[in-house]
């Protein structure tokens, strides 16, 4: 059977069926969703499952980044990440309820297939699963992980429509990957440029967001891919080499580096340069698009990309920092996003 386009954003768009148009004032669910397949395809909507791709590289680009293999604790921080990820889901979605009943009538909430209260719940419920799993990996995870479930709810409640709010954004995607790092080794030091590089990606995507329901400039999603070639110039230059170059100086022209070493160097960084390309090959047509024509559709469509970009830029850092296994294993999550994606949007 023919998967149904749901509308997007503001447009006037209709399902085939009239579930989402049942719900009464009182905000009672259509009796259409309460099979268990519509309540699952609520469910899946609100906490926009496909995303939840783009969360384990976070703890394994930070695991990588202070030099260790992953353990028993990554897959915690790992577990801690996916649930306050999906706590700031629901959170988003209650939180907008009132908007999204004007601009995506569409959404779980204001059409009355999920109850506000029932996501809040959730909401609450994740964010609480995410700071036991935290303090499971130790006391250095846990101090990460408050001031993450922190900044997401600040996020949600307060900061999403200010200026702060991308920024904000940056910082949660940042802390999530120095989750990996504490809960892995107690460190975070080390990660934290790599902290920092995929917190610059979320705050250019966060701010196309902002507009992705109505339109608007052509500023943002320009501003996107300018940030692009300036993260993939940056994880691509390896100053180790310029620093090897210096030692090798310094010992004299006679000195020779440890046998092996440029060519273990080479396929670490051929691995980098692959996937920093997959990264821009992932964003930049999209958000070409956007500039040219900065509609709600281009608009979500270059969101969806960028949010989908960070599972080949986390598989960058990770190479970068020399966990090429880690690297590809990270990278085989972009493709099973993308086939998901296509059933449920993550925007």
């Amino acid at each position: 059977m023919r998967r149904r386009e749901r509308p997007r954003g503001g447009s006037g768009g209709t399902e085939d069926t009239t579930q989402e148009h049942e719900a009464d004032a009182g905000g009672t669910a259509p009796h259409g969703c309460t099979s268990r397949p519509a309540r699952v395809r609520a469910w899946a909507e609100l906490l926009r499952l496909p995303a939840l791709f783009s969360v384990p590289g976070d703890a394994l680009a930070g695991t990588a980044a202070v030099g260790a293999p992953p353990n028993a604790r990554t897959l915690l921080a790992i577990g801690s990440s996916l649930c306050l990820y999906e706590a700031g889901m629901a959170l988003n979605d209650w939180a907008d309820r009132e908007v999204d009943a004007v601009e995506r009538p569409h959404r779980p909430l204001p059409s009355g297939r999920i109850r506000p209260a029932a996501a809040l719940t959730a909401a609450c419920a994740l964010t609480g699963a995410g700071l036991a799993l935290a303090a499971r990996a130790g006391r250095p995870a846990l101090a990460v992980a408050a001031p993450l479930a922190a900044t997401v709810w600040a996020y949600d409640l307060t900061l999403k429509h200010t200026p702060a709010g991308p920024v904000a954004m940056g910082a949660a995607r940042g802390l999530d990957l120095l989750l990996g790092a504490a809960a892995t080794t107690g460190r975070t030091r080390p990660a934290l440029p790599s902290a920092a590089l995929l917190g610059t990606h979320t705050v250019a995507v966060t701010t196309v967001s902002r507009q992705e329901a109505r339109g608007g400039s052509p500023v943002p999603p320009l501003a996107a891919l300018a940030t692009t070639a300036l993260l993939t110039r940056v994880v691509t230059h390896r100053p180790s080499d310029h620093r090897g170059a210096t030692a090798h100086g310094l010992l004299g022209p006679r000195a020779t580096p440890p046998p092996g070493a440029a060519l273990g160097r080479k396929p670490t960084a051929h691995l980098t340069t692959a996937l920093a390309a997959a990264y821009v090959a992932a964003t930049v047509r999209p958000y070409f698009h956007a500039t040219l024509n900065p509609s709600p559709p281009l608009t979500q469509r270059a969101v969806g990309a960028g949010i989908r970009a960070t599972i080949p830029l986390q598989a960058t850092l990770t190479a970068r920092s020399k966990g090429t296994a880690t690297a590809l294993l990270i990278a085989a999550l972009a493709p099973l996003g993308a086939r998901f994606a296509k059933k449920v949007s993550v925007t």
